[in-house]
Formats: C-alpha cells, structure tokens, sequence
C-alpha cells in the first residue's frame, strides 16, 4: 500500500520552488492595449511621504492586466490630485483615453482615506469617483480595490487585483525536500507559508469565502486530507481513510468536499464528504479510477476524470447521486476539470498532438479552444471572474506559473525570483469585506 500511495503522490503532485521566493510577473498583452494615465497620487499626512505609494500600485494593476498601458510620469503635462484640475485637453494632446487622478489623507495614528476619481477624457466626464478608510498594513488591498473599481468601469469585467493564490512549493533540503503551501496576492506580493513538511503537499483547494484551504498531506507515509484557516493556522484532518485520500473540492455552500478516495484495492471513486460529520457517500462505482472531482457553481453535479471509455475523459454526475454522463468528447485525453465560476466554461489539460496543454470548453456550444503552449502544462484554476486561468508548466528545468485570459490573448507567466519549482495553483474566490 506504501507503494501505492508514493506512486499516487508522484502522479498527482509536481511541487516546488524556495518557499520565500517572490513571483516575478511577465506580462503578453494584447495587441494595442488603451493608454490611460494613473497620475502620482497626492498626500496629506503628518510625515513626509505616504506609507504606500497608492498610485504606483494601481499602475501596476493596470499593466499587467495586459489590457491598459499606463504613460510614464514624464509625459504627463498636468498632475492633478482632483478632479477639478483635470485638464481634459491636455490629457488628449498626450493620447491617453482615461485619467485616475486622487490623494491619501491621513485622519489618525494609523488610519487613513484613499479617494480617487476616474474620467473619461474624450467624453470628459467622472466615471468612477470613490474614497475608503484604509490603515498601514490594508493600504495595499486598498489600492487594489481601487485598481479593480477602476478595470471593471474601463472593461465590464470585474477585476482580480485584491484575490489571492495558493500554490504548493519544494526545495532541496539535506537528502529531501521540504514542501511547503504558500498564500500570495495575486501579484505575488504579501507571501506566506501556510504549511510546512518534509513529506508531500498536493491538491490545494479554496473554501467559497476564502478563509480555509483543503489540501492532501503525506504526513506519516499515508495520504490523509487537512482543512486549515488561514488567520488562525489551526487545521484539522478530515479524511484518513485506508488508502488514498485526495484532490478535495469544496461545495458552492463550504459544508461538504468532493474527494477521491481508494480503499486498500486502491481503487479510485468520487465521494462527498460531509466537513462537520465526516460522513462519506459514495457517488461512483466503476472499477476505472474516478478521480479529480470538482463541483458546479450550482451546486448540482460533480464533474470528474475517468478512463472509463479507455482514455482520460470528463464526466459529470449528480451532486445527489446518479448515473454518470460523458462531458468531453474532443481529443484522447481530457483531465483536471474545472468549471469556471459563472458556469459557461470547462478546463481541462488536453492532449494537443501529443503536448498537454490547456484548453477550454464552451458547454453551451461545445466549442474547444486550446490557450497554453507548453508541453507539460496542468493544474488549471479560474480567476473568481472566469475571464483568465491560471496554471502551472514547465521553463527549462524549472516550475513555473503562468496564466491566460479565456479567449487566449492575454499571457503572463510568474516565475520565482529565486529559482525553482512551482505547482499546482489554485485561485481564490473574490475576498468578502
């Protein structure tokens, strides 16, 4: 059995990299991105500069959304704090199509109110105009809030500025490796270490409110599956059953996972596991391995991945039990589903002339449309507003993170500053305040 649960261990789990290491993100935009400006903030505080320089931040957002080029300060003609003193016609001499324009103001020890005013320069009128108590150490999320009022206004997409991701990391230590489960936002700044072991970590997975992570631990030579908070640390198992225990899903409403578990046969099935009760109910029963289970954004089926019809597929089955149903029908391998959170879109990594790639599905139209261009990509996760995905693949001997806008146009790969390994990321839902 040993055996068994290091031979699943290996198949699902390609960690790593130096848990300290911060992501460097390349950013692969569209062809001509809209040129705004973000004008350096104004400050009205006891010190000499802002704790946070608000405006630079947002900058960044923007830029690497790949959608927006932000002009160089240099080229600004007026630098304007409020919006009374924007100058429409200057803005249009530069060629920018829309101006954020606002100031910091500190009102106590450590307490702040970020405000900030959007315009429309070839309409000339206030777009967004918004202000937000914020303290030292939220003066960040602050910025980023702003930056994802300011992308949803511009686009009709709701920005992913103030969202996190999960990814599981190794490095080399001694004769081992230390793994280890790391938080960032999504830019890869505010880095933690969730948790730390010198056996494997694998399968991350967000609860709908963003406070816990499910994962598959090896503590002890046997798979078992952990819950963990994230502001208290503190973290139970749920799952040891003999066997395998592993790829945990929440439910839309937190109260039950989808595993796989495999009994002392090792046989692999989707189960549902009640959190509170630790009550499993059984969904499949075929003697292919059922893995990989994940839920719909309704709550209503588990899509999974089966070799049922002789080859890594996607099938769905009820969340209340049923006879499971083919998904996928394009390509010889399908695996890895995840449906995106508004329920038009299916991941998958497919098999694409012999490279493992992701590839997405409409499920209305059927249609498949192929975004990554590597050779050994996997792990496919959906930004909470199904517009990009991030996943993980593969640069020379090195893990790295890239991600992509569902229509495919917009790339941007994270690697460690450091070197190394990185797998198996996961994206969060939108934070709730």
């Amino acid at each position: 059995m040993l055996k068994k649960l290091r031979l699943f261990a290996a198949l699902v789990a390609f960690c790593a990299v130096p848990a300290h290491a911060e992501l460097v993100i390349d950013v692969q935009g569209i062809a001509q991105p809209t040129p705004v400006a973000v004008v350096p903030f104004g400050w009205e505080g006891r010190t000499a500069e802002m704790p946070t320089d608000v405006a630079e931040i947002i900058e960044a957002d923007l830029l690497r959304s790949g959608r927006f080029e932000p002009i160089g300060e240099d080229k600004m003609l007026q630098k304007p704090t409020d919006g009374a003193d924007v100058d429409f016609q200057d803005w249009s001499f530069v060629g920018v199509e829309a101006v954020v324009v606002g100031k910091v103001i500190q009102t106590g020890e450590n307490a702040y109110t970020l405000q900030f005013q959007l315009f429309d320069v070839f309409g000339r009128r206030q777009l967004v105009g918004y202000r937000m108590p914020a303290s030292r150490g939220t003066m960040r999320g602050a910025a980023h809030r702003a930056a994802d009022m300011i992308y949803e206004k511009l686009t009709g997409i709701k920005g992913v500025f103030g969202t996190r991701v999960a990814y599981v990391t190794a490095k080399q230590q001694g004769q081992g490796r230390l793994y280890s489960l790391v938080v960032s936002d999504y830019d890869g700044f505010n880095e933690h270490v969730i948790m730390e072991s010198q056996d494997p970590i694998m399968s991350p997975a967000w609860s709908p409110d963003s406070r816990q992570l499910a994962y598959v631990s090896f503590e002890d030579d046997k798979s078992s599956i952990f819950v963990q908070t994230l502001r208290s640390g503190n973290r139970f198992r749920v799952s040891a059953k003999p066997g395998i225990n592993g790829a945990p899903s929440f439910s839309p409403d937190g109260r039950k996972l989808v595993v796989t578990l495999g009994g002392v046969d090792g046989n692999l099935d989707i189960h549902v596991l009640d959190i509170n009760s630790r009550r499993t109910t059984r969904l499949t029963t075929h003697r292919a391995i059922d893995t990989e289970g994940t839920w719909s954004p309704d709550g209503r089926w588990i899509y999974f991945t089966s070799d049922r019809s002789g080859g890594p597929q996607v099938y769905r089955v009820p969340a209340t039990g049923g006879t499971p149903e083919r998904v996928t029908f394009e390509g010889s391998y399908n695996a890895r589903p995840r449906l995106s959170p508004d329920g038009t879109k299916l991941a998958t990594v497919f098999n694409d002339r012999g490279n493992f790639r992701i590839a997405v599905m409409d499920l209305e139209r059927k249609d498949v449309l192929v975004l990554s261009g590597g050779r050994q990509d996997e792990s496919p996760s959906f930004a909470p507003n199904s517009d990009i995905l991030i996943y993980a693949t593969r640069q020379g001997r090195n893990g790295v993170l890239e991600s992509v806008s569902a229509d495919g146009l917009i790339r941007q790969k994270m690697r460690s500053s450091a070197g190394g390994d990185v797998r198996e990321p996961v994206w969060s839902p939108f934070p709730r305040f």
